[in-house]
């Protein structure tokens, strides 16, 4: 049985950082591409980051040079780092391992930006 298991959200001020962690198992994370999205209230689910099988990263130009995705093969998890967070990040975060047909989504973290 798959699961993806994100952990790492919370309420944060504007200019704060906090890291997401996705925890998989049932696959292996070095072998799936990895995907961080996020749906803010009333708006739909857009793509955060993602993280290839080769290791290439990419992000939208919301998010380029304030979020940060890695992975560490050995814990099997993948990981999102916030920095610089802003009101408009506030969303439930989710992660997704991708393979050909294969997806599997998580439950999602809220991440809420306010003063």
């Amino acid at each position: 049985q798959v699961q993806v298991v994100e952990s790492g959200g919370g309420l944060v001020q504007p200019g704060g950082s906090l890291r997401l962690s996705c925890a998989a198992s049932g696959i292996d994370v070095s072998l799936y591409n990895m995907g961080w999205y996020r749906q803010g209230p009333g708006q739909e689910r857009e793509l955060v980051a993602r993280i290839m099988k080769t290791g290439n990263t990419n992000y939208p130009d919301s998010v380029k040079g304030r979020f940060t995705i890695s992975r560490d093969n050995a814990k099997n998890t993948v990981y999102l780092q916030l920095n610089n967070l802003k009101p408009e990040d506030t969303a439930v975060y989710y992660c997704q391992a991708s393979l050909v047909l294969k997806n599997y989504w998580g439950q999602g973290t809220q991440v809420t930006v306010s003063s």
